[in-house]
């Protein structure tokens, strides 16, 4: 079916195009680019309306496996969103094998395209390293190691790591492990070993597997890291390392406040000192006290009861995430996860863009280049996160002056308004913010 996208704004960062110009799709690819109004089957008028590469979800959390199927359900979220690519399998965490899971994905198809790191703590308990307080032995490095390399060689895009919650992960293991990024040049993700001022010793330990390897680092949702008065120093960091030859990047959601389980090492003896707070800046999104802010005695009893317990921690500086999507080495990411309490695995993208973007403190096109060029970059997508001839069609057209996230914290799964279409392979898959087709996306390997 050929597909004609006429009279809207195209912003194209990746080829350095912001123009009214006409879009024609046609067997998953763009055809041409063009003033002209050709014959189609299908016309999509996006007067008055921004049409831009689908967006692509460098940092989230994928949906769980259950009886040998996945249980579709942040992907919808996603797709809802203007998200036609989603990279999951980041914190270290993976919800199952991840070569297995995009198998699944290749054979029964998804609500978007889906990408997957190897998720180190996943692979170090593959080994029998339990206990996240205690160093690995040799032999479950070796193990750790084998297993890590055969899901780079079936196509994950890195390995990612999360140093905060596995605090026994000594520098020989962390290094050891990341080598396995440097024969084919991946990438690694990480959610630092610290935050707060702590952050600056905790992005110094993982750009040392970049500049020894050779490999690019993406550091993980500085928002929660360093969004507590350090942004400014820590972004100078980066900065430093990109001038030295270092390739590292950031990515960051657009929200104030952190969500993590009860039981997570973030909240070991010391956190209220660090994030400058009492208890009553968690709030719990599950169990008997669901919705309620902490005290002293309901933290004891759920961390030692139920430290599975999902919670949202009001301690970021809303300045410093301002600052954060300001500077050009960030780009947006949801760090979402079905969860009951936090809204970025259903907001963050129209958020992003109200928010942010609507606001003023970045431009428009600034704003379509973190959700599209800049990661597809980073990810080695040349057919993604742009709509020149050649392409893939994936496109999200969205209304500049309605785009709004709906999702919130009472309610976390509302979706969003203001987006007319998103197309993947140049097939409608959801319109008005409602799923039309739900299994467009595939699985995306990076293979050598």
């Amino acid at each position: 079916m050929k597909t004609l996208i006429k009279n809207g704004l195209l912003i194209d960062p990746a080829n350095q195009v912001q123009a009214y110009l006409n879009l024609i799709l046609e067997d998953g690819k763009v055809v041409a680019v063009t003033e002209e109004e050709p014959e189609a089957d299908r016309v999509i008028d996006a007067t008055g309306k921004v049409v831009a590469p689908g967006f692509i979800d460098i940092h989230m959390h994928e949906d769980p496996v259950k009886d040998g199927k996945i249980e579709f359900c942040i992907f919808d979220a996603m797709l809802r969103m203007g998200v036609t690519t989603a990279v999951g399998g980041n914190c270290g965490i993976n919800v199952y094998d991840p070569v297995k899971y995009l198998d699944m994905v290749e054979k029964d198809g998804a609500p978007v395209n889906v990408m997957l790191f190897a998720g180190h703590q996943y692979f170090r308990e593959a080994a029998g390293a339990l206990d996240k307080y205690a160093p690995v032995t040799k032999e479950q490095q070796e193990h750790m190691k084998k297993g890590l390399e055969k899901a780079l060689e079936a196509g994950c895009v890195g390995i990612s790591y999360g140093l905060r919650y596995v605090p026994g992960t000594g520098r020989d293991e962390f290094l050891d492990t990341a080598s396995c990024c440097e024969k084919e040049h991946r990438m690694i993700s990480a959610h630092v070993r610290d935050d707060e001022d702590r952050v600056f010793g905790a992005v110094a330990e993982v750009a040392e597997a970049g500049k020894l390897y050779n490999i690019p680092v993406q550091v993980s949702h500085i928002g929660s890291m360093a969004g507590f008065g350090q942004r400014k120093q820590l972004l100078r960091q980066v900065d430093g390392y990109r001038m030295n030859g270092i390739d590292v990047a950031c990515d960051c959601y657009p929200y104030f406040a952190f969500s993590t389980r009860i039981g997570a090492t973030t909240y070991d003896d010391g956190w209220l000192e660090r994030y400058h707070c009492d208890y009553s800046a968690c709030q719990l999104t599950e169990g008997k006290y669901k919705g309620q802010r902490c005290t002293p005695e309901t933290f004891a009893e759920m961390r030692r009861d139920f430290p599975e317990c999902l919670t949202v921690c009001y301690v970021m500086d809303e300045n410093d995430i301002r600052m954060a999507f300001a500077d050009p080495g960030v780009m947006v990411g949801s760090d979402g996860l079905i969860d009951n309490g936090h809204p970025r695995a259903a907001g963050t993208f129209p958020r992003f863009l109200s928010e942010f973007v609507r606001k003023g403190d970045i431009s428009l096109y600034d704003g379509i280049e973190k959700m599209t060029a800049a990661p597809a970059k980073r990810l080695g997508l040349s057919n993604k996160g742009r709509l020149n001839v050649g392409a893939d069609a994936d496109v999200v057209i969205f209304d500049m002056e309605k785009i709004q996230d709906g999702a919130n914290f009472d309610d976390p799964m509302i979706p969003p308004t203001g987006i007319d279409y998103v197309l993947i392979g140049g097939e409608v898959a959801a319109k008005d913010c409602k799923i039309v087709k739900g299994d467009l996306g595939t699985a995306l390997r990076k293979l050598s």
